[in-house]
């Protein structure tokens, strides 16, 4: 069952105005049985008003005075036709004044170790702006030159599974790219082994032990 508005403050009214049971109380507010106590005997909510839950349009009295000529029923919500209030859409990661500098490593180091995740997941994991990864992107920041980059989960910025939830994310929505990422640079060309060419005569069957064979013989032959 939803919780109603005000729990609180509803329990305050259904206290002084109902001859219902703390138990009944509770069940409907989502409350403990021993707050709706503590509240009947002023011990907590002192100052706050009682919410009718009937103007509302939360209870009807009909339903109460059910619940109240039997303390074993429990309240049930009415239908209401007026839309329940949203909950607001969390927004980019508060961060802490004290822990503020520390964001321009942090996005060095996930640019650097998890150049899969977009601008837009690096600002909700440590709360910065996509306007300031870019400047760390390509160099352009004011203090790009002192940067060092720092895991931000170490620095207090974000905790580990919610950075391994937006990888996983990151790399489910862009596979190709994480290939991409892990495949080794080519060595530099004087590193690079160049193949022996092939002994005269056939091309590559030349070099067959076979051949190598009928030489030897032919010279002792001579």
């Amino acid at each position: 069952m939803a919780q109603p508005l005000m729990p609180k403050a509803t329990a305050v009214w259904l206290i002084d105005n109902t001859g219902l049971s703390f138990r009944q109380i509770a069940a409907f507010t989502e409350l403990h049985e021993l707050e709706i106590q503590a509240i009947a005997d002023g011990d907590v909510s002192q100052g706050i008003v009682g919410a009718d839950p009937i103007a509302n349009s939360q209870l009807t009295r009909e339903e109460i005075a059910r619940c109240e000529a039997d303390p074993r029923q429990l309240l049930k919500m009415a239908k209401s036709d007026l839309p329940r209030p949203r909950a607001q859409a969390k927004g980019a990661r508060y961060t802490p004044v004290s822990k503020r500098q520390d964001r321009p490593n942090a996005i060095a180091w996930l640019l650097k170790h998890h150049p899969e995740l977009s601008d837009a997941q690096i600002c909700k994991l440590i709360g910065t702006t996509k306007d300031t990864i870019g400047k760390i992107r390509d160099r352009s920041h004011w203090n790009s030159s002192n940067l060092t980059p720092r895991n931000p989960v170490t620095m207090g910025l974000c905790i580990e599974l919610d950075l391994e939830k937006q990888v996983v994310i990151a790399r489910n929505k862009n596979p190709e790219k994480v290939v991409r990422d892990l495949e080794p640079d080519p060595l530099p060309e004087e590193l690079q082994i160049t193949p022996e060419p092939d002994l005269p005569g056939k091309g590559k069957e030349a070099n067959r032990p076979q051949d190598y064979k009928a030489a030897a013989e032919n010279l002792f032959r001579s």
